[in-house]
């Protein structure tokens, strides 16, 4: 009886934990959108990154993010987690704003923002409660979805050379589709435990959401933009 009753407090604790891993990574993913409009804000009104060559830009942007990166996976215990990593969400929206720029060029890029932003929302709602259906592990999935992501990483950098439109819209179609599946694996190992810091979980399910936002942005900028 005592054991039964131990197993059940047990298993009450964990759900309890993983309940508050979920809660404060939400949160904390919500908050991180304020230095990312920030940054973009930033980004654009003073041409910083747009004044950047794409070697260059794509140089800036690779030692910053796995600076910024690196630096939070090893404050994420202490109190200089949550600042680290908003200071990266203000830095990755700088960043953006060489293709917020391009879209705002268009007649229509405002309108088109707001859409890539609104679809990027219901992606995420749909991964979410995705996940929260899904019975089965999907641990399995990490090393395929890494897998997926290194070789866009590796076409991304090409394309910086080549400048092919082609594998540009190729590589945004594969972006959505492999960060979405990103967040169905991401919000199902915090679920099942498999995560518990929420500094960590937060910075997985920001790089989906901004890579889906990013990928969503520029097919919209390519096919709906209007020059009226």
């Amino acid at each position: 009886m005592n054991e039964s009753l131990q197993s059940f407090g047990l298993s009450g604790s964990m759900t309890q934990q993983r309940n508050r891993v979920l809660r404060n990574t939400y949160w904390l993913l919500a908050l991180s959108m304020v230095p990312t409009v920030l940054g973009a804000w930033v980004g654009v009104s003073t041409g910083i990154v747009t004044g950047l060559s794409p070697i260059v830009s794509m140089l800036v942007f690779l030692g910053g993010a796995f600076g910024f990166m690196f630096a939070i996976e090893r404050t994420k215990n202490s109190g200089a987690g949550v600042p680290i990593l908003l200071a990266f969400t203000f830095f990755m929206g700088v960043m953006l704003s060489r293709l917020l720029a391009f879209v705002l060029t268009k007649g229509n890029g405002a309108s088109l923002i707001m859409t890539a932003f609104g679809g990027t929302a219901l992606v995420f709602a749909g991964m979410a409660t995705l996940a929260g259906m899904i019975k089965r592990d999907l641990s399995g999935m990490g090393k395929t979805l890494m897998i997926g992501a290194l070789v866009i990483f590796a076409a991304g950098i090409i394309n910086v050379f080549v400048q092919s439109s082609a594998l540009m819209l190729t590589l945004s179609v594969m972006c959505i589709g492999l960060f979405s599946a990103f967040m169905v694996y991401d919000i199902k190992r915090i679920i099942d435990g498999g995560e518990t810091n929420y500094i960590s979980a937060t910075l997985a399910l920001y790089l989906d959401v901004y890579n889906v936002f990013q990928s969503l942005l520029s097919l919209l900028g390519i096919f709906g933009g209007s020059d009226d």
